[in-house]
């Protein structure tokens, strides 16, 4: 089986051109229905380890989801993580600032965000948003942006030991000619209509000055307390494979286990044999 981990990992220190990586990219499988039982078996492992995740209560898990508009971020959600309990995994969509969140530092936001020993946390969009957009629409000048890479840095490493955080940060490689298909789909399709946004061709417009400020994301963020990975994505069903392989690898790697009881086991037994013999005792009476 191919090791999506490794072989899509962006290695730190690598200067990132994404004209050397493929969206169409689909490795062995062929379609859809072949992929399918390996996304199965991976979407079942997410689920128990995630119950073993929040029973264990000491490590925590942060995905983080980039890419350009009609990437597939709200798709992973759905799809990949459609197994996990909702009492130990949310997901978090950072929008424009709010001017109380304006006031403060472009992290304060975020903060209150990150899981908490337990749980699994998904950033459909991210922290990342103030050095992609802001920058390709000049919100901030680049003296402040270009700070940003190394105060992310920091950031991440500091969730990381401080709280046993395990942070994936997934980019959806899609091609220019796959987004304005989707957008057609939008058009034809009224259950996604809602989906369309006046934006959705002006920002198209900026799909080179968006390209670069992923490159210098990929190349200057991706350090290993928080690794990115380029997701091929103009095949969805890839992109789920891809990505949900790699969540139950990193979660495996955590070693986790189920914590002992807290309890005299021997005298909670004896607690329950006795109540069940006074049930059937009473059945007994009653007849």
């Amino acid at each position: 089986m191919p090791n999506y981990q490794k072989k899509l990992a962006v290695k730190p220190g690598c200067k990132i051109r994404l004209k050397h990586f493929d969206p169409g990219y689909h490795d062995e499988h062929e379609s859809r229905k072949s992929a399918l039982p390996e996304i199965e078996e991976n979407r079942q492992k997410m689920d128990e380890l995630q119950y073993l995740m929040y029973a264990e209560n000491k490590h925590s898990l942060l995905i983080v989801l980039q890419g350009l508009d009609a990437g597939g971020k709200d798709g992973v959600v759905r799809h990949v993580f459609t197994g996990m309990n909702p009492e130990g995994c949310m997901a978090v969509n950072f929008k424009e600032p709010t001017p109380k969140e304006l006031a403060h530092d472009f992290l304060w936001r975020v903060h209150p965000h990150v899981p908490s020993k337990g749980s699994v946390v998904i950033f459909n969009r991210s922290h990342y948003e103030d050095v992609l957009v802001a920058r390709v629409h000049g919100l901030v000048p680049e003296k402040i942006w270009s700070k940003r890479y190394n105060e992310i840095n920091d950031f991440e490493r500091l969730i990381t030991t401080e709280n046993n955080t395990t942070i994936l940060k997934f980019f959806l490689h899609i091609s220019k000619e796959e987004q304005l298909a989707r957008f057609k789909k939008r058009l034809d399709d009224s259950a996604r209509q809602w989906k369309i946004s006046e934006s959705d061709y002006k920002e198209r417009e900026y799909w080179d000055d968006y390209t670069k400020a992923f490159e210098d994301v990929l190349t200057k963020t991706s350090t290993d307390h928080a690794l990115w990975f380029i997701i091929p994505s103009n095949h969805k069903w890839f992109r789920d494979l891809a990505i949900s392989q790699i969540i139950v690898q990193e979660m495996e790697a955590m070693e986790m286990q189920f914590p002992k009881p807290t309890v005299n086991l021997a005298e909670i037994r004896r607690k329950y044999h006795e109540a069940a013999g006074a049930g059937k005792a009473n059945r007994h009476k009653k007849r």
